[in-house]
Parts: structure tokens; sequence; C-alpha cells
């Protein structure tokens, strides 16, 4: 069946649109559907679509090329060069231990000698997909975990460099001097990548100030110009992403730029190429490739095997316990990304078979489930190498209430007295400032009726906010601002004042177009310099008398919702329990480790508080019961992204606790650029 070019994009913009989601919902992996759906809609199945239609191969490649570039923009720099001797060390033999097995496999199933060593490449990379475990565990700071994530940029840069040659070599005839040709071509090229683009985007941020949309055009044109350099110079184009994404790594840092270019691939161009490949698998093919199991069984336990082979040899070298020596091989174990997309490139040149292509997605499938799972229970008894207390007692800088300001952005009468309220509470009824803030919208023209409107209409506000703050004994001093961004208007002011905190109210929409595009809420603690309270407040600010802090790791936002809680303590003589979740699988030394550095955190508040720690593997079910008791719980804001190929959610386990809790709620979110 020939469809449109329109036609085709309009169902691809269908399948990734309902597909994920169902799948999630059924608790399978979202991939999973969009591979699936390729299956079913390809030339193996219905025809509608075809992976040779011009649509598909435009869009797949810029997914190809978006995918390998999300994969060096999320490495972190700053873990590798704080191991970078041992991360070296590791990302060696994580790469040269599976390299070799992945050639035996080669030569085992009769390919080739270059044929084999693009087999071992694809052994050698590996996928940070179990991160956010280790990040909600708190374990990042343990030197084993370190050295894995550090590793990450040896193994995937030289399983990227092995592809280039393996492909170079296969379309021309193979020469000493072609060889030798090509890899300077490589080292010349990479250099110009990794630090001409560096160097051009560190200007152009500088002279772009906040105008994002010239920064992210820049990255798009930087990324795209360099897949299409290294196809100049006769390598693969997903090379030259990846090194673009090293490139940029440390201009975007974490921040409204970095999230729209993370948006755009994960919501559209990324999910274009996993259908892309779902195109290519001949379902009767794959089933007989993978009921013969050998090719398959071998590459999988080839694979599983060389890495642990890997994290063997790195423990005994390095002396670290089994437990670390299980992480560094979980974590290094997905096969996802530049696995993925190398397989693809060497089936598209016709140097991998349909075998290999289908042998992959198995791997792909297994990894991703076996390496985040076996994650969560080896790491979860590591105990990181610092005493969290004492590295937060010099790192935070706790201002007096005499200087605590607060912002209050006012635009919901309902909501504006408990607001008001809450923070007239938190600056000590006096002692500090409050702001009320009233943002009205701007024209392109300022004499125009429809600003007058909206200006009386912020006005109006402000005064009863005003006489509101004054009623509950607070220092007021109003605020009206123009801007055309709701959002970067609230950060903006409260930079402009110096605001110590803003308080917000939750509207707790959570349609289509918030899903899309963000809420207002969203956009604030992206922008805002300053720690941000969303707030949903079921009853009167002064009736709270129990309040509930579950917190994950001791870090330095559970200290800081601990001084929040002990503000509101303060002024209302309530009562403080630090609420932690202990999963069955954490040793007994962790617990320990766990309950001394929360006794630390506690002891350098003013406020007394109850530690507790219960064990459960319902998180969530743990906190709303432990909440039935309590008349405001305080939750993780932060935005937390779920892995390179995954969604960015408001806190991972914020959505259900909300949907179950019966009190009220502050959600206390960090500005990005503190985030661990």
């Amino acid at each position: 069946m020939h469809l449109e070019p329109l036609a085709s994009f309009v169902i691809l913009l269908a399948v990734i649109l309902i597909l994920p989601i169902c799948f999630e919902r059924l608790r399978l992996p979202g991939l999973l559907g969009l591979l699936l759906a390729g299956v079913v809609l390809g030339e193996h199945g219905l025809q509608v679509l075809s992976s040779e239609s011009e649509t598909i191969r435009l869009l797949s490649g810029i997914g190809v090329i978006y995918l390998l570039f999300v994969s060096g923009l999320e490495i972190d720099l700053a873990q590798f060069q704080a191991t970078r001797s041992r991360s070296a060390g590791f990302g060696m033999l994580t790469f040269a231990i599976p390299m070799v097995m992945g050639i035996g496999v080669g030569r085992l199933f009769g390919f080739d000698w270059n044929a084999s060593v693009l087999i071992g490449s694809l052994f050698a990379s590996h996928t940070l997909l179990a991160y956010p475990i280790i990040s909600r565990l708190g374990v990042i700071t343990n030197e084993a975990v370190t050295v894995t994530i550090g590793a990450t940029i040896f193994t995937d840069v030289g399983a990227l460099l092995v592809l280039a040659i393996c492909v170079g070599i296969n379309k021309g005839s193979f020469s000493a001097l072609s060889l030798v040709s090509l890899l300077l071509s490589l080292m010349i090229y990479s250099a110009l990548v990794l630090f001409g683009l560096h160097w051009l985007g560190k200007a152009v941020f500088q002279r772009s100030g906040d105008q994002e949309a010239v920064q992210f055009l820049f990255v798009l044109l930087a990324v795209f110009s360099a897949a299409l350099g290294a196809e100049l110079i006769g390598v693969e184009k997903i090379v030259g992403a990846f090194l673009a994404g090293l490139a940029v790594n440390g201009l975007v840092s974490e921040g409204t730029v970095k999230e729209k270019i993370l948006f755009v691939g994960n919501v559209l161009f990324i999910p274009i190429f996993f259908v892309d490949i779902g195109l290519l698998i001949d379902l009767p093919a794959f089933a007989r490739s993978i009921g013969s199991l050998g090719l398959t069984l071998a590459i999988v336990a080839g694979l599983i095997l060389s890495k642990f082979l890997a994290a063997f040899c790195a423990q005994m070298l390095y002396r670290y316990s089994w437990r670390e020596g299980i992480t560094m091989w979980s974590l290094s174990l997905p096969q996802v990304a530049a696995t993925l997309a190398a397989t693809f490139v060497g089936y598209r040149e016709g140097m991998l078979s349909e075998g290999v292509l289908n042998s992959v997605i198995v791997l792909m499938l297994v990894t991703a489930t076996l390496g985040p799972l076996i994650t969560s229970r080896a790491a979860a008894g590591l105990i990181p190498q610092l005493e969290v207390a004492k590295a937060l007692e010099s790192d935070l800088d706790i201002r007096p209430e005499a200087d605590l300001t607060v912002v209050v952005p006012v635009y919901n009468p309902n909501t504006q007295r408990d607001l008001i309220h809450f923070g007239a509470l938190l600056t000590g009824r006096g002692a500090g400032s409050l702001m009320p803030l009233a943002i009205a919208a701007a024209q392109a023209h300022l004499d125009i009726p429809e600003l007058e409107n909206a200006f009386q209409r912020s006005q109006e506000l402000l005064a009863r906010a005003v006489t509101l703050g004054r009623e509950f004994g607070a220092k007021v001093q109003p605020l009206l601002r123009i801007d055309d961004d709701i959002a970067q208007g609230i950060s903006r002011a409260s930079r402009e004042q110096q605001a110590s905190l803003i308080v917000i109210g939750w509207s707790g929409k959570t349609g289509l177009q918030t899903k899309l595009f963000g809420s207002l809420i969203e956009q604030v603690l992206w922008s805002a310099h300053c720690p941000v309270a969303v707030t949903k407040l079921l009853s009167s600010p002064d009736q709270i008398r129990q309040i509930l802090v579950p917190i994950e790791i001791p870090d330095r936002e559970a200290l800081l919702a601990l001084q929040f809680a002990a503000k509101l303590a303060q002024a209302n003589q309530a009562s403080i329990t630090l609420l932690h979740v202990v999963v069955p699988a954490v040793s007994d030394e962790r617990a320990d480790w766990i309950e001394a550095q929360f006794n630390g955190l506690v002891a350098q508040m003013k406020q007394p508080a109850q530690v507790k720690l219960v064990c459960s593997r319902d998180v969530v079910g743990a906190i709303v019961q432990q909440a039935q008791s309590s008349d405001l719980v305080i939750l993780r804001a932060s935005r937390r992204r779920t892995g390179s190929l995954g969604e960015v959610k408001l806190g991972e386990l914020t959505a259900p606790i909300l949907a179950q809790l019966h009190c009220s709620v502050v959600m206390l979110g960090e500005p990005q650029h503190h985030m661990p």
C-alpha cells in the first residue's frame, strides 16, 4: 500500500502518542509497543508503512542521529573527571573483554573478520539505564558506581570508532594506507568536533544571553552538521552525532534548553527510529531465528558473561566488595542506544544478517530488564563513600528568618487567602518579607484596553493580598510586573528581589496540553533561582500540627525539606516526622548508615524531629499509610530523567502518592543548577 508522506507521518504520530501509554499501563516497556507497531504496520504485516519510503528514512535517520547525540549529551563528564584513571581502567576492561567475546561469536557462526569485529563492538558499549535507580538510592558517590559511570565514555566512543572503521573497510578496498588515512581523518575530525564545537558553542551561548531559541537552534545545527561532517570523511553519521553530544555537554548542562532538546528527540524522532526497527523485522523469520536458539543464545549469553568477567576483573584489581562488583556488572549490562543504532547501521550496510538484528533486539529486551533489576537489589546495600550531613553542613548557606523573602504569585482568588497565610507563616509573621506578585500579560502595544484590564485585575489581586498579609501579621511588599511569559515573569521578578523561596499553588491539571508542553509550575521549577514550594492546601495553614517528610536519600534536598518543615513547625508548634522506606533488599549495614545520616541531618536543625524507618516493597503504599495521621506531607518536586530514552517526569513517585493522599501537600523543588 502506497501512502502519501503526510499520511505516513500522521500514522506515526498516532502510534507514538497511543501505544507507549497503553503498554506502560500494562506494565510493559513502551519501547516494545513501538517495535510491535512497526512489525504490524510494515511490509511483513499490514503493509501500511515501508522502511524504504522517503518519509520513514528521513525521520528514522534523524531519530538515530538524535539517539546517539542524546547518549553523548547524557554522559556525566564531572563523574568521569572524579575517577578518570580507574574509569579508564574499567572502561578498557568492559570494552576489550566483550569485544573479544563478540568477535569469537561472529567467527563461530561463519561471519568474516570485519563483520565479527563489528559484532564485537556491539558487545563493547553499554547504556546507563539504571542511573535513576542509583540516584534514588543515593549511591552515586560510591567509587565503584562513579567508575562505572565514567567508563561509559570509553566504551561508547570506542564502540563507535570501531563501527566507523568497519563500515569504512566495508565500503572500499582494504589496505594499510586506507586504514591509516581513515584513522587520521577520524582523529582530526574528532578534535574539530570536540574542541571546535565547544569553543563556538561557548561563544554563542555567551552572546545570546537568555535567548533560548538561538541556543536551541545552535545545538540542532551543531549535531546535524557534525553528522554530515562524519559522512563526508567516510564514517557513519552517528559517530558525529555522539561526538557533538560530548562537545555541547557542558554548555547546556541542566536547564530549559537541554529540556527542549531532549523533549523533541524523546517525543518525536527517537520513537520513529524504533518504529522503523520494527518495520525491518520479518516476524516469521524472527520466530525462526529465535527458534533455532544458536546465534541468539550465543549473543545474549556471551554479552552477559563477558560483562560479568570485566566487572569481576575490575573488582579484583581495585579491591571492591562483591556487592560493588555486581553493581558494576549490572550497570554495564544494558545494551540499548549505541548497540541498537550500530546494529541498524551494520544491517543497512549489509554487514550483519537479519538473524543478528533479531538477536540484538532480544539482547536489548533481556539486558534492559535484567540490568536495572539486578542494580536495584545489589546497589541497595552499597554505602556511599561520603558523610552526607558533614558535606552539606559546609555547602548550604542557611539564611536567618530576618533575611527570608517569600514571593507568592497571586492569580486565583479562591486559593489566594491560604497561600498568603502560608507565606506569612514561613516569614515568621513579620520577621521576613512577604511579596505577593501579580503578572499582567504583555501586549504588542502597551496602551490597548486588554492590557489595561489585566493591569487593573492584577492591582485588585495585590490589594487583597496586602490586606490578607497584614491580617496575618506579615511585612508585605506587593509586586506588579508586565511580562509576556507568566512563568518567566515569576522567575525574573523573584531573582530581581533576591527571593529565598517561591510559594505557588498547584492546580492539579494533568490534561494533554500539560503533558505535551509542561505546566506553569514545571516551567518555574526549571527557571527559578531559588527553591519553589508547590502547595495543595486542604485546610487552613495554621491547623498544621503533624508534618511528614518522606525522604529517599540524605542529600541536599533532604536538608532543604527539613528546614522548610522546621519553619512551619516553629510557627505552629507542630511535630516533624522524617520517613524513609527501606526496601527488603537493603542490608543491615546500609540501613544503619541511612539512619545515622538522617540523624545527622536532624542534628543540624533547630527544631526537633523524629526519624522513622519503615521496611516495605511498596514505597507509595507505605508513605500513604504513614500520612494518614499527618496534616501536611512534604514531597520532592524536582524533575528527574528516567533514562536516556525516557521522558521527563515531575518526581518519580509524586503522582501516585498525590492520587492517594487526603491531606495538605507541599512539593518542594530546588533550582535546577543545584540538582545532583
